[in-house]
């Protein structure tokens, strides 16, 4: 039992750390997550929604302490129950998108480690069944170091945490796991390869053949039977490849412009995913970046997935001079993580991306 506890402690807390760091390197992607999970018709949790960035935080900055204090073997008692809980409520999350298949990815490893809802269940039953051998062993989870040296240790997890979390907010996160990243192509990215495996589909087709149901399997034709068509339910045996970037479109007036747009040598983007929602103070300083951009013989779009009127609104009230196509919000979220934040292509290559908060880094040239 003592070795055993010994290596579920060390997986464990090394496991709930680097999840946690992923996490905690981009805490607004892991919100809009918990929004998923909060929305109706998932845990029909809405009054939750307002709050999930402060959630997000709280639960990722304790996940990365937990997993400290496990390694370190600092207040046990406190430590087991706290991952003995949390995994609890982690793999009820998962089998609840698994088995429903109301969220298609659980975000346990932010967009570094993409697992399917039952992989991640699976993950999470493999965590607790460790957990629960430390939970029973938790008198061989010896402290490393002296309560003093073991105290400082988890005060400065906990204050680096503060600060990366308060950086990653105000800028952009330091590490970019998406399909955006400066130095990727948009449109290389929508590509599906030579030779991608195709999705393959199972159709069950229901008949009346003289009075009775008569189920017929097919790969898709439509089976030639003496009979009534009554139903044909349709089932996903083989997942196809989808290219990173996918729902991308930059529309106005219901025609889609991508192709067009991602061929302008100087293109800047300023992008606000909900207009209800962006930091209107700073569209100030958006103009006269956007003006300056324009001097320099860049075109400037706008993308949001708000209506036009407000849209509309927005370029009134800010004397832009540019105009706003719309674009699917998760694909915006997913772009940048901050409403308005800026991209500067060439030819669809993403060559820099800021948050708001750091226009002055942009480079016109």
């Amino acid at each position: 039992m003592k070795y055993l506890v010994g290596f579920s402690r060390v997986f464990v807390g090394i496991l709930f750390i680097i999840s946690g760091f992923i996490k905690l390197n981009d805490p607004v992607g892991f919100s809009f997550k918990l929004e998923e999970y909060f929305s109706q018709g998932v845990l029909d949790l809405p009054f939750f929604e307002p709050h999930a960035l402060t959630i997000s935080i709280i639960v990722v900055v304790f996940e990365v302490l937990v997993g400290v204090m496990l390694l370190i073997g600092f207040r046990t008692k406190f430590t087991v129950w706290s991952l003995l809980l949390m995994i609890i409520g982690f793999t009820f999350l998962t089998f609840y998108s698994a088995y429903f298949n109301k969220v298609t990815d659980c975000g346990c490893f932010g967009d570094a480690i993409k697992l399917t809802p039952w992989e991640s269940f699976t993950k999470d039953i493999v965590l607790l069944v460790l957990i629960i051998f430390l939970f029973i062993g938790r008198k061989y989870i010896a402290p490393a170091f002296s309560v003093r040296t073991n105290r400082l240790i988890v005060f400065f997890a906990l204050v680096l945490s503060g600060f990366y979390v308060y950086h990653v907010l105000n800028h952009l996160p330091v590490i970019d796991f998406r399909p955006y990243e400066i130095g990727k192509n948009i449109e290389d990215g929508m590509n599906v390869p030579e030779g991608a495996p195709e999705a393959i589909f199972e159709y069950a087709w229901k008949f009346n053949v003289r009075g009775e149901e008569k189920v017929i399997v097919t790969n898709g034709d439509y089976p030639q039977v003496d009979g009534e068509f009554i139903d044909v339910k349709t089932t996903e045996i083989q997942e196809g490849y989808e290219p990173p970037v996918h729902d991308f479109t930059i529309e106005q007036d219901g025609e889609d412009f991508a192709s067009t747009l991602l061929q302008e040598p100087k293109l800047v983007m300023v992008i606000a995913y909900d207009l209800r929602k962006t930091n209107e103070s700073r569209y100030a300083e958006v103009k006269r970046t956007t003006d300056a951009a324009m001097k320099k013989g860049y075109k400037v779009i706008g993308m949001s997935a708000s209506n036009n009127a407000q849209t509309v609104k927005l370029i009134q009230d800010n004397d832009l001079e540019f105009e706003f196509y719309f674009t699917d919000e998760t694909t915006l979220k997913t772009i940048v993580r901050s409403n308005p934040g800026f991209l500067v292509l060439e030819k669809g290559t993403i060559k820099q991306k800021v948050h708001h908060n750091d226009l002055d880094e942009l480079k016109f040239e």
